[in-house]
């Protein structure tokens, strides 16, 4: 399994923005094959930090939902409203 940890900090005034398209990416994501889980999480102390966690069955379950349309639509806007790091496990 593949477990991606996703780190999204807002450029100022965009926090909304990028959390509505994450919650929309996730309710995409999790109807695709090979997802076991995708979640976010907003920061408790932070106002312009979100996470996402998303775990995939494999390599192959991953590279369909990257490109996916959901994704490219919704990674768009989140790209757009802030910065990105991702980190990846192999389990």
């Amino acid at each position: 399994m593949i477990r991606l940890n996703c780190f999204f900090q807002a450029k100022e005034g965009k926090f909304a923005e990028a959390l509505e398209a994450a919650k929309a990416l996730t309710a995409e994501s999790l109807k695709q094959d090979g997802c076991v889980a995708y979640d976010v999480f907003e920061s408790a102390t932070r106002k312009d930090v979100f996470i996402i966690c998303e775990t995939w069955r494999d390599d192959k379950a991953l590279a369909d939902h990257s490109a996916s349309a959901p994704f490219v639509k919704y990674v768009a806007v989140i790209n757009q409203a802030g910065t990105m790091k991702i980190e990846k496990f192999v389990f």
